[in-house]
């Protein structure tokens, strides 16, 4: 088994702002969780023992959380005084792999219930250097991912990077989740911004490596934007997510998520999909519809937030559509 994994958690996450503003984008919540802690619980729980990190964005932030939370495994953090790109990053933790034993790479803002068992029994089989993680994704929206177009083995025949519908040779988004082996330190120079998709699979193919390709089946998504936060929310309460099982509250009118300290006036109405954080009161005659309250929220009497984010420590006093609210008091409209 894989005990060894690196996540990628040195991005700015700047179309997530203002998100990423109050939080480095690993630690921005998915039902009331930090996203980077439901990706260290799915790693635990597939056999990973020791973990490292790349920062670089509010880069102690994210440590100072990770010394409060215990996750019962050896976390470990390198911070980049510049971004050096993905391949780059994952260079300068060299020092925490063996020789000789292959390591799994994972995004921080990334969310899946990949099976990472059987995808590392796919990596060995293959005997490649490297295995791309890749989804099938709906034939309109390849121009949206890296493609990855497979032959018949498996291994990768070539790259499309964000190919246009009708050029599309494959609907298999590149995930950005690798299984390398420690060989793969050889094409990632020391010191250089390098990129995995630009830089380091040409070299690979030009030495006439091969590079396997791993389906995923299950659920896979980039929490990249505002608009595939708030889906990406969604789709836990919905259960879609196998590796995050939140305890969701079902009512006639929709299903919510709420933390701790949580007060609800028994005529205020939650519609649809809600997550409510922690230390959060809904007053009298208010309404949440498909929103997501941050912490430290307090909803006034007959407010009505809809299809909306509200950041943590305010008490919103007018009704909000389509919006996100943060605590300076300054309304983003942003799309459903």
């Amino acid at each position: 088994m894989l005990t060894k994994a690196m996540i990628m958690a040195a991005g700015v996450g700047s179309r997530l702002e203002p998100l990423s503003s109050v939080v480095p984008k690993p630690l921005v919540p998915l039902v009331n969780i930090p996203s980077m802690d439901i990706l260290v619980n799915h790693l635990v729980k597939n056999g990973i023992t020791d973990i490292i990190a790349n920062t670089y964005h509010k880069a102690d932030f994210i440590k100072e959380h990770y010394k409060e939370h215990d996750f019962g495994i050896n976390i470990k953090f390198i911070t980049e005084e510049t971004l050096s790109g993905t391949a780059g990053g994952v260079k300068k933790c060299q020092s925490f792999f063996d020789r000789n034993q292959d390591f799994i790479v994972m995004s921080g803002d990334g969310l899946s219930d990949i099976d990472i068992e059987k995808a590392y029994s796919s990596h060995k089989k293959s005997g490649a250097i490297a295995t791309i993680i890749v989804k099938e994704v709906e034939h309109k929206d390849v121009y949206m991912y890296g493609i990855i177009v497979p032959d018949e083995k498996g291994y990768v025949d070539s790259f499309q990077e964000k190919p246009s519908v009708n050029e599309a040779k494959s609907n298999l988004a590149n995930t950005g989740i690798y299984i390398f082996n420690y060989r793969i330190f050889d094409y990632i120079p020391e010191n250089t911004f390098y990129d995995f998709a630009k830089n380091v699979f040409p070299s690979i193919f030009a030495k006439q490596e091969k590079i396997n390709t791993y389906i995923h089946k299950g659920y896979w998504t980039d929490i990249g934007s505002i608009s595939q936060y708030k889906q990406s929310n969604k789709d836990i309460i919905d259960g879609k997510v196998s590796s995050i099982v939140p305890n969701v509250v079902c009512s006639t009118s929709g299903k919510y998520v709420y933390g701790e300290n949580f007060k609800k006036s028994l005529n205020c109405k939650l519609i649809g999909n809600n997550v409510i954080g922690n230390n959060c009161e809904l007053k009298d005659n208010c309404t949440v519809k498909n929103s997501v309250i941050w912490d430290n929220v307090t909803i006034s009497e007959g407010v009505t937030i809809e299809n909306s984010i509200v950041l943590p420590n305010i008490t919103v006093n007018k009704s909000l559509s389509d919006e996100i609210l943060s605590d300076k008091n300054q309304r983003e409209k942003q799309p459903v």
